[in-house]
């Protein structure tokens, strides 16, 4: 486990390296979201449509390839793409996968967060979501800044694309095409376009339908507006106190009627 987490860490670091030295040297097209926004998602899909490697997880290549991370540092970087996803939903799959082991290797990482937390019951997330929010506000572990933080730096950022979680699902094929011409200036077919769509559905990659929800799966249930079935009236007052301005600037809400909903 320490050497495990000694590779990944290391391979963070060049990729944090790679992204910020030489994105104007070689073609190194540059992820970048909010943990459990749908970047690795964005990622594969365009691994298949540019034609490029993307070595997710994995030691970074020195050459024309997706580099997929969580930057905080804007300095020097090109052909980066940001990943936005409504907050509160996010905060639902966080919970999930910061909580729960699942099939991509995160017990480390659910050891800590449950003995910081230590929850009675971990599958009560209505009455558990309140702290988990303080938590990840204001302690701000894994990554050590928080998505309000992550809104406040990126959000009015012209030099890179911007897409939203739930545009990718609802127009993918319009974004999948914008996206990997606006990156690399090829243009791609949209049969070609839909074919890949298809390959990393939900469905094709789970064998669920969006909504059938796995919480021991890191693809737990494939759908946005998940966070109404979990915020209690404790909740979306905390959000709100923590995040209703991040949900105003992101087009997510017009105002903070929501939370009175």
């Amino acid at each position: 486990m320490i050497l495990n987490s000694a590779k990944r860490k290391a391979n963070g670091l060049l990729r944090y390296g790679l992204a910020h030295g030489f994105t104007r040297l070689i073609p190194l097209y540059v992820i970048n979201e909010y943990p459990k926004s749908g970047g690795s998602w964005l990622g594969e899909m365009l691994s298949d449509a540019l034609g490029v490697p993307f070595p997710r997880n994995r030691f970074p290549i020195f050459g024309r390839s997706i580099l997929h991370g969580h930057m905080m540092q804007s300095w020097n970087i090109r052909n980066m793409v940001i990943v936005w996803r409504d907050g509160r939903d996010l905060l639902v799959s966080q919970y999930y996968h910061w909580l729960f082991k699942n099939d991509r290797g995160n017990a480390a990482l659910v050891y800590q967060c449950r003995s910081e937390l230590g929850f009675e019951d971990y599958n009560d997330i209505t009455n558990n979501l309140p702290a988990f929010i303080e938590y990840m506000f204001v302690k701000k572990r894994h990554p050590r800044f928080s998505w309000t933080d992550f809104v406040n730096k990126w959000a009015s950022n012209k030099d890179a694309l911007h897409v939203r979680y739930e545009d990718l699902l609802t127009g993918p094929t319009e974004h999948l095409l914008r996206i990997a011409q606006e990156l690399s200036g090829e243009s791609i077919d949209t049969k070609q376009a839909q074919s890949i769509i298809e390959k990393y559905s939900f469905e094709k990659i789970t064998g669920r339908k969006p909504g059938e929800a796995n919480n021991h799966s890191f693809l737990r249930n494939g759908i946005a507006g998940d966070w109404k079935n979990s915020f209690n009236s404790h909740s979306k007052s905390l959000f709100n106190h923590y995040a209703g301005e991040a949900l105003i600037t992101l087009g997510y809400e017009k105002n903070d009627s929501w939370v009175r909903s």
